[in-house]
């Protein structure tokens, strides 16, 4: 154990990097059970390493460890729990939870028989802790890391604070909010940066930003998908070429019977396959209302628009982009649906929203609220298509 408290240590004195701080204050941290949820490369071994930075220094009464150690292989996670909390221990991060063969049974021990034990543990966004894993549900609070939005990427370059903004008030006072924020920075000096590598902390890292990403996206579908869903890894060209293939048409409605017969298996697999994909945070499914899963989604888009640029960086056409930004932003805390008419979307079955590429001219519908690029501030029910990107 004395090996594990010098490496946390050195990682909590170490660690230096932007944290999530409404999530920080968001979860409930007197819960002695908590998930953290999110997609490869959002962040989650810095958030918990953040925490016990603000919270507890290097104070032993809170440590770190990673599942994927090879020391778990020999021990249980019960056992070093119980030595843990023996010595004082009150609060144990575990990463990588997945990782660990039983992982929900002994964290469900660890509840049941270790009250003074507080556990916060990440783990992938495939993970389904309250639909999926009875023994949890219930007792764990799952909360979800997301990718940095447009707000969390600006306030980090340009040094400011602003806070986030619900829709219903964007939408009423749009003019009002961008010409605040207007007046103290240009956002649309920062907005192209951001859609092409804002949405991935390790942006900041001095790597190859595009490398990284496709090495991450590669570690989501043989990690995130093939190992937690029990997928045999001969089937792991299938899952990558299917992605590819939606990534090089999306936003589109995907042909099921095409995509069958592309990576050669049946319709029915080549649709979970996508839910699969969607579940991993690799893309975003949109469909009519009153339809979702099992069946095939009206639109298939790329879950942010960072992960757009690496596969075929040339061929990104802005209007895909827009739509995807859109779509990435909102469905955080709202619902969408597939827009009626002349819409792309139906935000909450009561916002129809048209995406432009810049000031449109001529009749204006005034049931429709105009997501417009390239626009500082807007005016009516024409809005800047930056300034979504605040709603959290």
């Amino acid at each position: 154990m004395e090996a594990f408290f010098r490496t946390h240590k050195y990682l909590v004195e170490h660690v230096n990097s932007p944290v999530k701080r409404e999530l920080m204050r968001e979860i409930d941290w007197s819960h002695r059970l908590i998930g953290i949820k999110g997609s490869r490369g959002v962040g989650k071994t810095t958030f918990l390493l953040q925490y016990a930075k603000e919270n507890f220094g290097t104070d032993r009464s809170c440590l770190y460890i990673n599942l994927n150690h090879l020391y778990f292989t020999e021990r249980t996670l019960v056992d070093f729990a119980d030595e843990f909390r023996i010595k004082g221990g009150k609060t144990l991060l575990i990463d990588q939870v997945f990782k660990y063969p039983g992982w929900s049974e002994e964290l469900r021990y660890c509840y049941d028989h270790f009250p003074e034990l507080k556990i916060a543990f990440s783990g992938s966004s495939v993970m389904r802790l309250k639909e999926e894993n009875p023994l949890l549900s219930g007792v764990a609070d799952s909360y979800n890391l997301r990718g940095f939005s447009f707000r969390e990427y600006l306030n980090l370059m340009a040094g400011t604070d602003f806070p986030s903004v619900k829709l219903d008030e964007l939408l009423c006072n749009h003019t009002v909010i961008a010409s605040e924020i207007c007046n103290k920075v240009k956002p649309l000096a920062y907005f192209q940066d951001y859609l092409h590598h804002g949405f991935y902390p390790f942006f900041l890292e001095k790597r190859n930003f595009s490398e990284n990403l496709i090495k991450t996206m590669n570690m989501m579908m043989e990690v995130d998908i093939l190992f937690i869903k029990q997928i045999e890894l001969t089937y792991l060209p299938k899952v990558r070429k299917l992605l590819y293939l939606l990534a090089v048409n999306a936003p589109s409605a995907p042909n099921v019977s095409q995509l069958s017969k592309e990576i050669q298996t049946s319709r029915a697999t080549v649709v979970n396959y996508i839910k699969y994909l969607k579940d991993a945070r690799l893309i975003n499914m949109l469909y009519p209302v009153d339809e979702e899963f099992p069946k095939k989604p009206a639109m298939v888009y790329m879950h942010n628009t960072n992960l757009m640029y690496p596969i075929r960086p040339a061929q990104v056409e802005e209007q895909a982009v827009r739509e995807t930004f859109f779509y990435n932003t909102l469905h955080k805390d709202n619902r969408l649906n597939k827009g009626e008419k002349n819409t792309h979307f139906l935000v909450n079955q009561k916002y129809n929203f048209k995406i432009e590429s810049e000031n449109i001219r001529g009749r204006i519908n005034p049931d429709i609220y105009y997501t417009i690029d390239r626009t500082e501030i807007g005016r009516e029910n024409k809005i800047p298509l930056w300034l979504f990107g605040f709603l959290y």
